[in-house]
């Protein structure tokens, strides 16, 4: 019986993305019916497998998006939105590969949930774009996003603090005021498909957030000064409002924690 460890390490070395996107659903599927055992007993890739398109390109080397109003800038953004999701399978998935066998069950129920989530967010994106006459790949993308997994592949807790807790919490400050920029240009099909996302994302970030202060407990420590610790030594960016502290607050993710390290 394949466990769940092989199991997560297959879907990261999946490169194309609609194989890697079917990989991931049926890595979930495997799991709800009982087919993977709950032991993580191989290693995860460094690097997981990603196409040869998009070109990845350094932060500062990314071309400016337009406005959203053109479908130019739309595409464009949409594209950006895919990156990340695409990313963001990887994560959730080497998430469980990595870290789940030392995890309860639940543990793992939500984190291959969210690889599933995001799996689905990339289609979504990904035939939004073919709507518009353009597909993922076509333009460049952002180079960095894996980055937060290489500074946390050592420490669960890090993982959670940076990837759910500061990443994904980002989009809920975002994403907002990107799903009015498509409204207001008309594009209501794109804008249904973000509201979608972002309602993800609060589920997301709560699943983080809550297992985050789980592990805290089993380790002794106070959940927001050690995030505060966390996110000053391994997450290179700064946290700059505006946040949006209704849906962060929703996700658990109270003013305590990102109030006093905010810029």
């Amino acid at each position: 019986m394949t466990t769940l460890g092989e199991a997560a390490r297959a879907v990261l070395l999946t490169a194309d993305p609609h194989a890697k996107r079917r990989a991931a659903r049926g890595f979930a599927r495997a799991w709800r019916r009982g087919e993977l055992v709950h032991r993580c007993d191989v290693a995860m890739p460094d690097r997981p497998a990603w196409p040869e398109r998009p070109e990845l390109l350094a932060p500062g080397r990314m071309p400016r998006r337009r406005g959203g109003g053109s479908e130019r800038g739309r595409i464009a953004m949409l594209h950006a939105l895919a990156h990340i999701e695409f990313v963001a399978i990887d994560l959730a998935v080497d998430l469980v590969g990595r870290f789940g066998g030392a995890f309860p069950r639940g543990f793992v129920d939500d984190w291959i949930g969210v690889a599933a989530d995001e799996a689905m967010h990339f289609a979504l994106l990904d035939r939004r774009l073919a709507g518009l006459g353009s597909h993922y790949g076509a333009l460049p993308a952002h180079a960095g996003l894996w980055e937060a997994a290489e500074a946390t592949a050592d420490d669960a807790l890090a993982r959670l603090a940076i990837v759910p807790m500061v990443l994904e919490a980002r989009g809920l400050d975002v994403t907002p005021a990107t799903i009015d920029r498509f409204r207001g240009a008309g594009d209501e099909a794109s804008a249904r498909i973000l509201s979608r996302i972002y309602t993800d994302e609060i589920r997301h970030v709560s699943a983080g957030t809550r297992w985050f202060n789980w592990l805290c407990a089993e380790r002794g420590f106070g959940p927001a000064a050690t995030w505060q610790s966390l996110v000053k030594s391994r997450f290179r960016g700064v946290l700059k409002p505006p946040f949006n502290d209704s849906a962060r607050r929703d996700a658990g993710l109270t003013q305590e924690y990102y109030a006093v390290i905010a810029s």
